[in-house]
């Protein structure tokens, strides 16, 4: 049986210290999220990709790279991608040229990720445009559910075209509620019916075609008192067995404000860990804790190590198997030969 490496931690510099690299070698960890702080230039990000691959090559180089506001990586030759909303406005003009963007759009961003040595950008967002999300906002594409799902089938047909998999976030939908779930605990208040009519119906209708989904860290109180990311309502009887998504779940980020407190109680990053885990998840994020000595990643690594040898917690081969499916099956196109591909030039005329 393959181990099963659930832990996407990151690194707080442009090179990888000795601690990344001991990090990077535990058998727990199987990934890792670059931020912008990671980033100097494109030989740089090139070199430090080529050098966590050289520890593990089955490791997961992922990134938040969406367009917008939520573009770590944006100079040095990267294209500015337009925010999801402007491919939506778009829609509302003329709805097959929309298409063909969004497919332009993916296209763009996972190739020049791609060139550099990036496994997996964490898009697209799947919440709807409620006009009452500061952390949403015109991140999303549109206030329509079947609008949100053609844009992003499209852009994920983009990124399939470089040989980028994809994540649909934040699953059921964080569009509806106001607050931040980096800082508070958002509570969506409606029904069932009305949150799987609508802000999740792009996950039953994108099915055949996404790659890995994250959960919201939201409270959907008709339905659970947990956040959705540690609810096995949510992950496995609504998101597995009536939504028939049979991709990777990865965790929002456990840092966050509504992953410390389950239950109404405050949980430490190894128990978070372990119920996003035994709810459904299988990977599970620590983001921007290994700044300064990073001792909440030593924490949650030897956490989860001393969990599995006592049996609180048993890793899963079908979670690993979703982890490895997501590595690119293709091999990267050179930046340089990427620049002057007629696709790609072709794909750079037609963003919005």
């Amino acid at each position: 049986m393959n181990q099963h490496a659930p832990l996407i931690i990151d690194i707080a510099g442009t090179v990888l210290s000795k601690i990344d690299r001991q990090r990077l070698q535990h058998p727990l960890v199987g990934g890792l999220i670059l931020f912008a702080r990671n980033w100097q230039n494109r030989e740089q990000l090139t070199h430090l990709c080529a050098s966590i691959k050289n520890i593990r090559t089955d490791l997961l180089i992922c990134v938040d790279h969406e367009g917008g506001r939520v573009q770590r990586f944006k100079t040095d030759g990267f294209t500015h991608l337009p925010p999801m909303r402007a491919l939506g406005d778009l829609w509302m003009k003329d709805a097959m040229h929309a298409t063909n963007s969004a497919t332009a759009c993916g296209y763009v961003l996972g190739a020049e990720l791609r060139a550099c040595g990036v496994d997996l950008s964490f898009t697209p967002v799947l919440d709807l445009d409620y006009g009452e999300s500061s952390v949403i906002g015109d991140r999303s594409f549109h206030r329509d559910a079947r609008v949100t799902a053609l844009l992003a089938k499209s852009l994920m047909h983009g990124l399939l075209q470089s040989g980028m998999a994809n994540c649909g976030k934040h699953f059921p939908g964080h569009g509806f509620v106001k607050a931040d779930s980096h800082t508070d605990i958002p509570i969506d208040h409606r029904s069932m019916k009305k949150i799987m009519a609508d802000d999740a119906a792009p996950y039953t209708w994108l099915n055949s075609c996404l790659a890995s989904v994250m959960p919201a860290h939201v409270i959907y109180s008709k339905v659970d008192n947990k956040p959705a990311g540690f609810s096995s309502t949510w992950l496995e009887d609504i998101l597995r067995r009536q939504c028939q998504f049979t991709g990777a779940i990865f965790s929002d980020d456990l840092s966050m404000a509504g992953a410390r407190v389950i239950d109404g109680k405050p949980v430490s990053y190894t128990e978070a860990a372990m119920a996003a885990l035994s709810a459904g998840c299988d990977m599970v994020l620590l983001c921007n804790q290994s700044i300064d000595s990073g001792q909440a990643v030593d924490d949650l690594i030897d956490g989860m190590a001393e969990a599995q040898v006592k049996a609180h917690w048993q890793p899963s081969e079908a979670s690993e198997l979703r982890r490895l499916n997501l590595l690119p099956s293709t091999p990267e196109t050179d930046w340089d030969e990427l620049m002057v591909q007629a696709g790609y030039m072709q794909a750079l005329s037609l963003l919005p």
